[in-house]
């Protein structure tokens, strides 16, 4: 028996999920859609789940994938259709950009994100995206190094340790799949900027050498 995406939601919230990651939104524009990921759900129930999650309570991360075959102008509405949810609903905690990577996938003769390209997107994310808290530089696929520099260029999170990260470098990616706490933290610091531990929902955390705290 078939049941509505609402009800699923709801069945998982009573067997206590309290969060929701945000993958799969890809690119919004439907032209692209049907090339890149025509075996996902469209732009417009990806948005209707969003607001469903939001109406019952949960928060949510919300993503989109660049780099691609997608223009400027697919991004930007990509954007502004995540901007007037968040306005409706105040339930995205965070933006996460995602960058394509073409190797071992149809489209391995496209090239990969610049360094310029990856930081660009960051900064234009935060100045259009002001209503969402957080904006994700995304280490496991833009480099250490990007990802550090865009803490200066809009993005205020740089998570997470991972441990073995496999989609993307399946699909080429030359970065770490792990990185240790004490990195993370030395890659804050060096960007100037003032790092502190937090759970899923943005609280922050303090840790001991045997123990840890959620800060509510």
């Amino acid at each position: 028996m078939k049941i509505s995406n609402r009800e699923v939601l709801e069945r998982l919230i009573a067997a206590g999920i309290d969060s929701q990651p945000g993958g799969g939104a890809e690119i919004f524009s439907e032209r692209i859609r049907r090339v890149i990921c025509d075996h996902k759900i469209d732009g417009g129930e990806w948005l209707e789940i969003a607001r469903s999650s939001h109406q019952l309570g949960l928060k949510s991360n919300c993503t989109m994938l660049y780099g691609h075959i997608e223009t400027e102008a697919d991004r930007v509405d990509h954007l502004v259709k995540l901007r007037e949810l968040q306005d409706e609903t105040g339930g995205f905690q965070t933006f996460i950009p995602l960058a394509f990577h073409p190797a071992n996938t149809a489209m391995a003769h496209l090239p990969t994100t610049t360094g310029f390209d990856d930081i660009r997107n960051i900064a234009v994310s935060r100045l259009l995206l002001d209503n969402i808290p957080h904006i994700k530089a995304y280490w496991v696929m833009m480099s250490e190094a990007i990802a550090q520099i865009a803490q200066r260029f809009g993005a205020n999170d740089i998570d997470g340790t991972v441990v073995e990260e496999k989609i993307y470098h399946d699909a080429g990616a030359t970065t770490s799949q792990n990185l240790r706490r004490g990195d993370l933290l030395r890659l804050i610091r060096e960007a100037g900027r003032q790092p502190f531990e937090r759970d899923t929902l943005y609280r922050p955390v303090v840790r001991t050498e045997t123990a840890f705290t959620i800060l509510t």
